[in-house]
C-alpha cells in the first residue's frame, strides 16, 4: 500500500512541478547585482518586476513623471513582449508613487494603456530606492489559453 501512495505522491509532485520557469532580462546589471529578473514566466502568469522610468538603452531618467509613466509601459511591453504576451493580457497592477499630487496627472496614462485589460490595481505612495524616480509600475499577466480545436470528424451531410 505505501508504494501506490508513494507513486501517486510523486506523480502528484511531478505535476505541481511541471509548469514553465523562465527569466527574462531587460540586460540591466542591476538585474544581476540586486538578484532578480526583470520578468519571470511562472506557468501561466509573468510577473513584472517593478519597473520605472529609465531607458534601459541609455539608462537614463528624465524628470517628468508623466513621461517617466510613458517609459515606464514602453519597458513593461518590451518585458511583456519577450514573454509572449502584451497589457491586455495584464490582470494586476501596483503603482508606487513618490507624489500623490501626481496620481491626477498620471491616472488618464493608467486609463489608455489599459483600456482592453481593465486589471486589478493598487496605487501607494512610497519612498523609491533612487530620489530621480516618481513613479515604479509592477504587473501581472496571464498567459492566454490557446483557443480549443473544433474537430469535424465523421460524415457530415
Amino acid at each position: 500500500m505505501d508504494t501506490i501512495n508513494d507513486t501517486m505522491h510523486e506523480k502528484a509532485h511531478d505535476r505541481a512541478h511541471d509548469t514553465t520557469h523562465r527569466t527574462i532580462t531587460s540586460g540591466s546589471s542591476f538585474e544581476k547585482l540586486a538578484g532578480y529578473s526583470r520578468a519571470l514566466v511562472d506557468g501561466e502568469y509573468v510577473h513584472v518586476s517593478g519597473t520605472t522610468g529609465f531607458d534601459y538603452a541609455t539608462m537614463t531618467i528624465v524628470d517628468d513623471v508623466v513621461e517617466q509613466t510613458h517609459q515606464c509601459f514602453r519597458n513593461i511591453e518590451a518585458a511583456l513582449d519577450a514573454a509572449g504576451v502584451t497589457l491586455a493580457d495584464v490582470v494586476r497592477t501596483r503603482y508606487l508613487l513618490v507624489d500623490a499630487a501626481d496620481f491626477e496627472r498620471i491616472a488618464p496614462l493608467f486609463g489608455h494603456y489599459f483600456a482592453k485589460a481593465r486589471p486589478a490595481a493598487t496605487a501607494m505612495i512610497v519612498g523609491l530606492v533612487d530620489p530621480r524616480m516618481k513613479i515604479e509600475i509592477e504587473v501581472t499577466a496571464r498567459i492566454p489559453r490557446p483557443e480549443p480545436v473544433m474537430s469535424h470528424e465523421g460524415g457530415g451531410r
